[in-house]
């Protein structure tokens, strides 16, 4: 198995943990990101693994909706996305994505696995639950935003730039200097680290 294999499944298997401990009555609960409840976060999730197969000419595969079971449509899209990083043939083959060509398993280390961990906190912090990001995780999230050319970062943070509707990041949040480095990050991308529903 393949470090990127391993990163993936380590923060899917947390992000999971996070789905399955949300109440029934909290699906509908606002969430950080401004507009979506606690099961648009899901759905986003959910969306982004599909965009991961979209290049491979492949679908997900028949699952519940995200309306009917949250957790199980969670599950049934990472394992779509597990079955391409567990095929070395799939995983190696080239995509076109709209930072340029690479290959599944890299476009997959970078946008869906690295999208777990900061929407993990985004569920976490909308239904009450332990919203600590593994620190490791945020060490490699803090250092690959840091190195991001400038004017990639404001396409980033434009409305529309990746797509209809598709927003990567808000605002910068200030934060103070001695801020935690989660705290840091996570006001990079446009959250308020001190947000509660």
């Amino acid at each position: 198995m393949s470090e990127t294999t391993d990163r993936y499944r380590r923060r899917a298997d947390a992000f999971e943990r996070t789905v399955v401990a949300v109440r029934p009555d909290q699906w509908a609960n606002p969430s950080p990101c401004e507009k979506w409840t606690a099961r648009d976060v899901v759905r986003h999730i959910v969306e982004m693994h599909a965009a991961m197969l979209h290049p491979l000419g492949r679908s997900l595969g028949p699952a519940p909706s995200m309306d009917e079971d949250p957790v199980a449509a969670f599950r049934a899209a990472r394992a779509d996305v597990e079955a391409i990083l567990n095929d070395p043939a799939l995983a190696s083959r080239t995509c076109d994505t709209p930072t340029g060509p690479v290959t599944a398993e890299q476009h997959i280390d970078q946008v869906v696995s690295e999208d777990l961990p900061l929407h993990g906190w985004d569920l976490a912090r909308a239904t009450g639950q332990d919203d600590t990001i593994d620190p490791e995780d945020v060490e490699r999230a803090w250092a690959g935003m840091r190195a991001l050319p400038a004017e990639l970062v404001e396409k980033f943070r434009t409305p529309g730039a990746f797509g209809p509707d598709v927003e990567v990041f808000g605002s910068e949040v200030k934060v103070a200097q001695d801020a935690s480095p989660q705290d840091k990050l996570l006001a990079f991308i446009g959250r308020d680290p001190h947000w509660r529903p």
